[in-house]
């Protein structure tokens, strides 16, 4: 049984792989996003793109692949080791979320041209650390109805959210140390993903987004 340990993160990483920006796109518009607007396989390209609809889609699809890999990864850890160890359930929880996440910006089945991982990853925070879910999204909303810069607001939701997780996981709830790694590797992809975003932010070059009217 301790082969579904090995072979849990390496179905989260195929999930991960599913771009549905790419999928979405391709449906709503007949074309690839990866080849419009910032060239990235993610919800905001999308929306630029394709629309609302195909953004609100893609968006909702790429959270739940990080939330269903951690639930994938929490119940085939328990069949391997034993439901009652919690503390190697929530590391299979953890593991899978992060072989999602590596998943969505190294896509085996998209020539590995993914996003930039922040709808994964916040979707990986609402099973592994609800509250950071909460607070980054909130950060995001405000940021995004004052400035409309996707790229600045993603930056500090994720930000926001690796915070929380390591107040809650390492000072209120006791030190979990996995999680706390896993929240600062989820920041240091985000971040690393957003390399030209922040060149332009820094330039005051980064455009406000514009969606495309669906007709």
């Amino acid at each position: 049984m301790i082969i579904l340990a090995v072979l849990a993160p390496i179905i989260s990483y195929s999930l991960g792989s599913i771009s549905f920006a790419v999928i979405f796109t391709k449906c709503f518009s007949g074309t690839d996003v990866r080849s419009h607007g910032s060239g990235n396989a993610g919800t905001t390209n999308v929306l630029r793109v394709s629309g609302v609809k195909a953004g609100i889609l893609t968006f909702i699809c790429d959270a739940a692949k990080g939330a269903a890999s951690c639930l994938i990864g929490m119940f085939l850890f328990g069949l391997a080791f034993g439901k009652d160890q919690t503390e190697l359930c929530r590391l299979g929880s953890y593991v899978c979320g992060l072989a999602c996440m590596i998943g969505h910006a190294y896509p085996l089945f998209f020539n590995f041209a993914g996003g930039k991982c922040a709808a994964t990853g916040m979707g990986v925070f609402t099973v592994c650390c609800p509250l950071s879910f909460c607070f980054g999204m909130a950060c995001y909303a405000v940021s995004m109805l004052i400035t409309r810069i996707v790229s600045l607001s993603t930056l500090i939701a994720a930000t926001v959210a690796v915070v929380v997780s390591c107040i809650v996981n390492g000072i209120i709830g006791g030190i979990d140390v996995p999680i706390i790694v896993l929240s600062i590797l989820f920041g240091v992809i985000v971040f690393s993903r957003h390399k030209a975003n922040i060149i332009r932010l820094k330039n005051g070059e980064e455009k406000p987004l514009s969606i495309k009217r669906n007709t």
